[in-house]
């Protein structure tokens, strides 16, 4: 089994869990064999504020996530939590998570992390283009009184 840094296993979660979930489908349409130790269950979970992002955190509200953990035939245990209520999604990034703990995680990472990543990057720099359209540049022109 490999072990990976908590900074990896966080970095691939992140990605997973904001995929879309038919992207995540296209791209492992055919699941391992694998055993239920918790089937996805859908719940709420408290999200946090900070005012400034450093300011005292404080409640913003609920969310809907889905949830689930899983084995696979090597004893391999792979977990999840996705925003909403798709049990699919849920299931796939929690394979993912355990195929990743395996010998086959460079062929994962490059067959559905990989793309997964290109994908929100390319999502990133279209809306940060877009805000961009939109910047207003103030100046001060010199009256020449002084």
């Amino acid at each position: 089994m490999s072990t990976l840094s908590q900074e990896t296993r966080k970095s691939y979660m992140g990605v997973l869990a904001r995929a879309h979930p038919q992207r995540l489908r296209a791209l492992m349409p055919n699941l391992p064999p694998h055993e239920w130790l918790r089937r996805p269950e859908i719940g709420t979970t408290m999200v946090q504020g900070r005012i400034g992002a450093t300011g005292a955190p404080f409640n913003l509200g609920e969310m809907t996530v889905t949830r689930c953990a899983l084995k696979l035939a090597d004893g391999t245990v792979g977990h999840a939590y996705v925003q909403g209520r798709d049990q699919d999604h849920a299931l796939r990034a929690a394979v993912v998570d355990a195929l990743m703990q395996t010998p086959s995680l460079e062929e994962i990472e490059v067959r559905v992390l990989a793309p997964l990543r290109a994908e929100e990057a390319e999502k990133k720099a279209a809306r940060a283009e877009k805000a961009a359209a939109t910047k207003v540049e103030f100046f001060t022109m010199v009256r020449g009184e002084d």
